[in-house]
């Protein structure tokens, strides 16, 4: 595996995920919202927004190290 890249960002693009960073952080259920450029350079972000906030978070693709696949009916169904 080489890393999360800009392709395996763009698959995971309007689906909700946790993102695991490369500090060892983990970000609980955002949802991708869209993959941007910097303004000055050229480094890439993604803009996430988590689950039942409207706030966009904007971290640096170089600073994500994989992202974990949601699935929301496990997470919505009552039981």
């Amino acid at each position: 595996m080489d890393g999360f890249g800009l392709n395996t960002a763009r698959s995971f693009l309007g689906k909700n995920v946790n993102l695991h960073l490369k500090d060892g952080s983990v970000i609980v259920n955002v949802h991708l919202a869209e993959i941007r450029r910097g303004d000055l350079s050229r480094e890439a972000f993604i803009t996430c927004v988590a689950y039942g906030n409207k706030t966009k978070l904007h971290i640096p693709l170089k600073n994500i190290a994989w992202a974990e696949m949601l699935n929301l009916n496990l997470l919505l169904t009552s039981g």
